[in-house]
Protein backbone atom coordinates (compact mmCIF):
# COMPACT_ATOMS: atom_id res chain seq x y z
CA UNK A 1 0.00 0.00 0.00
CA UNK A 2 1.33 3.55 -1.07
CA UNK A 3 1.65 6.20 1.53
CA UNK A 4 -1.29 8.14 2.95
CA UNK A 5 -2.11 11.49 0.94
CA UNK A 6 -3.74 12.41 4.25
CA UNK A 7 -3.53 12.05 8.55
CA UNK A 8 -5.60 13.14 11.02
CA UNK A 9 -8.00 12.11 13.86
CA UNK A 10 -11.80 12.41 12.96
CA UNK A 11 -13.59 13.45 16.27
CA UNK A 12 -16.86 13.17 17.95
CA UNK A 13 -19.36 11.90 14.56
CA UNK A 14 -22.69 12.74 14.97
CA UNK A 15 -24.97 10.70 12.52
CA UNK A 16 -28.49 11.44 11.63
CA UNK A 17 -29.61 8.42 9.29
CA UNK A 18 -32.71 8.70 7.19
CA UNK A 19 -34.50 5.75 5.16
CA UNK A 20 -34.77 6.84 1.72
CA UNK A 21 -36.40 5.68 -1.78
CA UNK A 22 -32.98 4.63 -3.72
CA UNK A 23 -34.42 5.96 -7.04
CA UNK A 24 -33.45 9.39 -5.08
CA UNK A 25 -29.77 8.37 -5.30
CA UNK A 26 -29.73 6.52 -8.96
CA UNK A 27 -28.93 9.53 -11.00
CA UNK A 28 -25.45 10.02 -8.36
CA UNK A 29 -24.23 6.50 -8.11
CA UNK A 30 -20.69 6.68 -9.58
CA UNK A 31 -20.47 4.33 -13.03
CA UNK A 32 -18.90 0.33 -11.91
CA UNK A 33 -20.65 0.53 -8.08
CA UNK A 34 -23.75 -0.37 -6.52
CA UNK A 35 -26.32 1.37 -3.51
CA UNK A 36 -25.46 -0.70 -0.59
CA UNK A 37 -28.17 -1.72 1.66
CA UNK A 38 -28.70 -2.67 5.23
CA UNK A 39 -31.84 -5.03 5.64
CA UNK A 40 -33.58 -4.01 2.44
CA UNK A 41 -33.08 0.03 3.28
CA UNK A 42 -31.40 2.46 1.35
CA UNK A 43 -29.67 5.52 3.50
CA UNK A 44 -28.36 8.76 3.74
CA UNK A 45 -26.72 10.34 6.27
CA UNK A 46 -25.82 13.67 7.71
CA UNK A 47 -22.56 13.84 9.57
CA UNK A 48 -20.87 16.29 11.67
CA UNK A 49 -17.46 15.48 12.86
CA UNK A 50 -13.89 17.44 13.64
CA UNK A 51 -10.99 16.81 11.64
CA UNK A 52 -8.16 17.37 14.10
CA UNK A 53 -4.20 17.33 13.79
CA UNK A 54 -4.35 17.19 10.20
CA UNK A 55 -1.66 16.74 8.08
CA UNK A 56 -1.09 16.71 4.39
CA UNK A 57 1.99 14.21 3.45
CA UNK A 58 2.78 14.26 6.59
CA UNK A 59 3.15 18.28 6.75
CA UNK A 60 0.38 20.45 9.12
CA UNK A 61 0.00 23.27 6.79
CA UNK A 62 -1.12 26.44 9.28
CA UNK A 63 -4.74 27.56 9.78
CA UNK A 64 -5.98 23.76 8.28
CA UNK A 65 -5.11 21.51 11.01
CA UNK A 66 -8.31 21.40 12.91
CA UNK A 67 -11.84 22.08 11.77
CA UNK A 68 -15.07 21.15 11.10
CA UNK A 69 -16.68 19.18 8.64
CA UNK A 70 -20.42 18.26 7.71
CA UNK A 71 -21.16 16.08 5.03
CA UNK A 72 -24.32 14.01 3.07
CA UNK A 73 -23.60 11.12 2.49
CA UNK A 74 -24.73 8.01 1.30
CA UNK A 75 -23.65 3.73 0.92
CA UNK A 76 -22.73 1.95 -2.23
CA UNK A 77 -20.08 -1.55 -2.41
CA UNK A 78 -18.19 -2.27 -5.54
CA UNK A 79 -17.65 -6.39 -4.86
CA UNK A 80 -16.44 -6.88 -1.35
CA UNK A 81 -15.14 -3.49 -1.16
CA UNK A 82 -18.16 -1.15 1.04
CA UNK A 83 -17.82 2.89 0.32
CA UNK A 84 -19.66 5.88 0.36
CA UNK A 85 -20.69 8.74 -2.01
CA UNK A 86 -21.06 12.07 -0.74
CA UNK A 87 -23.85 14.23 -2.01
CA UNK A 88 -22.24 17.62 -0.12
CA UNK A 89 -19.06 17.93 2.04
CA UNK A 90 -19.21 21.56 3.84
CA UNK A 91 -16.39 23.10 5.52
CA UNK A 92 -14.84 26.43 6.67
CA UNK A 93 -11.65 26.97 4.33
CA UNK A 94 -11.53 27.56 1.19
CA UNK A 95 -8.21 25.57 0.47
CA UNK A 96 -9.72 22.48 2.04
CA UNK A 97 -12.53 22.87 -0.69
CA UNK A 98 -9.88 23.62 -3.56
CA UNK A 99 -7.42 20.46 -2.58
CA UNK A 100 -10.55 18.01 -2.34
CA UNK A 101 -12.28 19.12 -5.20
CA UNK A 102 -9.22 19.39 -7.35
CA UNK A 103 -7.10 16.30 -6.36
CA UNK A 104 -10.17 13.58 -5.33
CA UNK A 105 -13.64 15.73 -7.59
CA UNK A 106 -15.72 15.65 -4.10
CA UNK A 107 -18.37 18.12 -3.69
CA UNK A 108 -17.10 20.37 -1.66
CA UNK A 109 -18.78 23.73 -0.53
CA UNK A 110 -17.08 26.63 1.77
CA UNK A 111 -19.21 27.65 4.66
CA UNK A 112 -18.96 29.19 8.21
CA UNK A 113 -18.81 26.43 10.33
CA UNK A 114 -18.83 25.62 14.27
CA UNK A 115 -18.60 23.52 16.99
CA UNK A 116 -19.38 23.32 21.07
CA UNK A 117 -18.66 20.11 22.30
CA UNK A 118 -21.03 17.60 20.36
CA UNK A 119 -23.49 20.52 18.33
CA UNK A 120 -22.72 21.58 15.35
CA UNK A 121 -23.64 24.53 12.99
CA UNK A 122 -23.06 26.09 9.76
CA UNK A 123 -24.26 28.79 7.55
CA UNK A 124 -23.96 31.24 4.46
CA UNK A 125 -26.15 34.62 4.07
CA UNK A 126 -28.94 34.00 6.23
CA UNK A 127 -28.95 30.44 6.10
CA UNK A 128 -28.09 28.75 9.48
CA UNK A 129 -28.57 24.90 10.53
CA UNK A 130 -27.71 22.99 13.27
CA UNK A 131 -27.08 19.42 14.58
CA UNK A 132 -26.34 18.96 17.85
CA UNK A 133 -26.40 15.40 19.93
CA UNK A 134 -26.46 14.55 23.95
CA UNK A 135 -24.28 11.27 24.13
CA UNK A 136 -24.25 8.67 26.89
CA UNK A 137 -20.88 8.36 28.45
CA UNK A 138 -20.53 4.79 27.66
CA UNK A 139 -19.66 3.51 24.47
CA UNK A 140 -19.41 -0.56 23.20
CA UNK A 141 -18.13 -1.86 19.89
CA UNK A 142 -21.46 -2.25 17.44
CA UNK A 143 -22.79 -5.66 17.14
CA UNK A 144 -21.30 -7.67 14.12
CA UNK A 145 -24.35 -7.33 11.25
CA UNK A 146 -26.09 -4.38 13.09
CA UNK A 147 -26.97 -0.96 11.67
CA UNK A 148 -24.64 0.91 13.72
CA UNK A 149 -21.52 -1.16 11.99
CA UNK A 150 -23.38 -0.60 8.32
CA UNK A 151 -23.31 3.13 8.83
CA UNK A 152 -19.76 3.70 10.16
CA UNK A 153 -17.83 0.57 8.80
CA UNK A 154 -16.89 1.47 5.55
CA UNK A 155 -13.74 2.06 4.29
CA UNK A 156 -13.61 3.65 0.60
CA UNK A 157 -14.80 6.13 -1.17
CA UNK A 158 -15.98 6.37 -4.28
CA UNK A 159 -16.63 9.56 -6.79
CA UNK A 160 -18.10 10.39 -10.00
CA UNK A 161 -15.85 11.99 -12.28
CA UNK A 162 -17.87 10.82 -15.56
CA UNK A 163 -20.38 8.73 -16.81
CA UNK A 164 -17.70 5.70 -17.37
CA UNK A 165 -15.01 7.06 -15.13
CA UNK A 166 -15.00 6.33 -11.19
CA UNK A 167 -12.46 7.70 -8.88
CA UNK A 168 -11.35 5.31 -5.65
CA UNK A 169 -9.46 5.71 -2.40
CA UNK A 170 -9.18 3.94 0.82
CA UNK A 171 -10.03 5.51 4.24
CA UNK A 172 -8.43 3.33 7.38
CA UNK A 173 -8.96 3.53 10.67
CA UNK A 174 -9.85 1.08 13.54
CA UNK A 175 -13.83 0.13 14.49
CA UNK A 176 -15.28 2.42 16.57
CA UNK A 177 -16.97 2.33 19.87
CA UNK A 178 -20.98 3.62 19.60
CA UNK A 179 -22.33 5.53 21.91
CA UNK A 180 -25.92 5.67 22.76
CA UNK A 181 -27.91 8.92 21.83
CA UNK A 182 -29.65 10.71 24.81
CA UNK A 183 -31.09 13.67 23.12
CA UNK A 184 -30.66 15.47 19.88
CA UNK A 185 -31.89 18.65 17.37
CA UNK A 186 -32.29 18.51 14.32
CA UNK A 187 -32.74 21.67 12.74
CA UNK A 188 -31.63 21.69 8.78
CA UNK A 189 -32.47 23.23 6.02
CA UNK A 190 -32.37 20.31 3.79
CA UNK A 191 -33.48 22.12 0.77
CA UNK A 192 -31.69 24.95 0.70
CA UNK A 193 -28.18 23.14 2.16
CA UNK A 194 -28.52 20.19 -0.25
CA UNK A 195 -30.83 20.97 -3.33
CA UNK A 196 -35.06 20.51 -3.65
CA UNK A 197 -35.17 17.26 -3.95
CA UNK A 198 -33.90 16.74 -0.30
CA UNK A 199 -36.11 19.24 1.03
CA UNK A 200 -38.34 16.49 2.35
CA UNK A 201 -35.44 16.02 4.93
CA UNK A 202 -36.30 18.70 7.12
CA UNK A 203 -39.83 17.28 8.23
CA UNK A 204 -38.63 13.48 8.35
CA UNK A 205 -37.82 11.27 11.16
CA UNK A 206 -34.57 9.90 11.45
CA UNK A 207 -34.50 6.29 11.09
CA UNK A 208 -31.56 6.43 13.71
CA UNK A 209 -28.91 8.84 15.15
CA UNK A 210 -25.69 7.71 16.38
CA UNK A 211 -22.34 8.81 18.04
CA UNK A 212 -19.07 7.63 18.03
CA UNK A 213 -15.69 9.42 19.29
CA UNK A 214 -14.00 8.67 16.41
CA UNK A 215 -10.00 7.82 15.94
CA UNK A 216 -6.82 8.61 13.67
CA UNK A 217 -7.30 7.84 10.14
CA UNK A 218 -5.53 7.74 7.02
CA UNK A 219 -6.82 8.64 3.71
CA UNK A 220 -4.73 7.16 0.71
CA UNK A 221 -4.17 8.73 -2.83
CA UNK A 222 -7.43 8.24 -5.14
CA UNK A 223 -7.52 5.39 -8.14
CA UNK A 224 -9.16 6.09 -11.93
CA UNK A 225 -11.52 2.70 -12.20
CA UNK A 226 -13.16 2.68 -15.79
CA UNK A 227 -15.79 1.03 -16.45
Amino acid sequence: MSKPFLTAEWRNLALANYAVDPGLLAEHVPAGVELDQHEGKCFVSLVGFQFLNTKVRGVAIPGHVNFVEVNLRFYVRLGEKRGVVFLKEIVPKPAIAWVAKTLYGEPYEVWKCGVVDTEYTWSRGGNRNRFAVIPASAGQLPPSGSHAEFITEHYWGYTRRGPHRTDEYQVTHPQWEHYAVEEHAIEVDFGTVYGPKWAFLSAETPYSVLFARGSEIEVYPGTRLSF
